[in-house]
């Protein structure tokens, strides 16, 4: 059995405001008395993408258990890869850094691939060709009879709000297409929405992890979209032995 962590959506800009809620959450994980197996980190790391917001995010994200990232519609890679990756575009080439970030890891019994679906300069998200290619590689690598959980920024599907809704993962039957292809691919994890969700696509459990920096508010809760005063959110991914995925989600308020 697996016990996951998840934050999403930190925005990291600076001001003392995101800093702290951010810490704040940090600082709840560490001082579990058990420790999770990794922390899954879905997005939106940085708000503008300098450099000086992924140094700083090195420096907050730091734990005792992994850390597993990828980058949202705000992150921009070239800065990502450089303060938070220490990659400096060594062979092959500057060029490099603009790649799609894409990394797989082993954690347990489990795999879990983190993926880029930013695109350069939108706020839609896209899992493109190459990242298929690499997940297609990846998936063959780890040799089959291992659950793998697939973690990205954008949902692939409508949360019925409009603003999520508007900048969703393009192409999901590209993705549906994969799943299908793939019974080893247990559930999706994604963030990017603000907000705590759980849904299904393409026969997958897909959850949605709460933000950081604020929380959405929903259609019915009220005309303003952001609700700056809910306290930060994580989420708790459960995966066991049968590879069935447990979701749970906590807010955390100040001490």
């Amino acid at each position: 059995m697996l016990v996951l962590a998840q934050i999403s959506d930190l925005h990291l800009d600076g001001t003392a405001r995101g800093t702290e809620r951010a810490e704040r959450v940090m600082d709840r994980l560490r001082s579990l008395p058990t420790r999770v197996d990794a922390l899954l980190v879905t997005g939106d790391i940085a708000d503008h993408g300098a450099e000086a917001e992924y140094e700083e995010a090195a420096r907050i994200l730091d734990a005792p258990f992994p850390v597993l990232h990828c980058p949202g519609n705000h992150d921009r890679r070239g800065p990502y890869r450089k303060a938070l990756l220490g990659e400096h575009g060594s062979a092959p080439g500057p060029e490099a850094l603009d790649a799609p970030v894409n990394s797989v890891h082993r954690v347990g019994g489990a795999a879990i691939l983190m993926c880029d679906s930013s695109i350069p300069g939108q706020d839609e998200g896209l899992l493109d060709s190459a990242t298929y290619a690499w997940i297609e590689t990846a998936l063959d690598g780890l040799g089959g009879g291992v659950p793998v959980l697939l973690a990205f920024h954008h949902p692939p599907v409508a949360l019925h709000h409009p603003l999520p809704d508007k900048y969703q993962l393009q192409e999901p039957e590209r993705l549906a297409a994969l799943l299908d292809r793939r019974p080893e691919i247990a559930a999706l994890i994604t963030g990017h929405a603000h907000t705590p969700a759980a849904t299904t696509f393409a026969g997958r459990p897909l959850v949605v992890g709460p933000g950081v920096t604020w929380t959405l508010r929903l259609p019915w809760e009220g005309e303003q979209i952001a609700d700056r005063e809910a306290d930060p959110g994580l989420a708790f991914h459960v995966l066991d032995d049968a590879g069935r995925l447990t979701t749970h989600y906590r807010t955390v308020p100040a001490s």
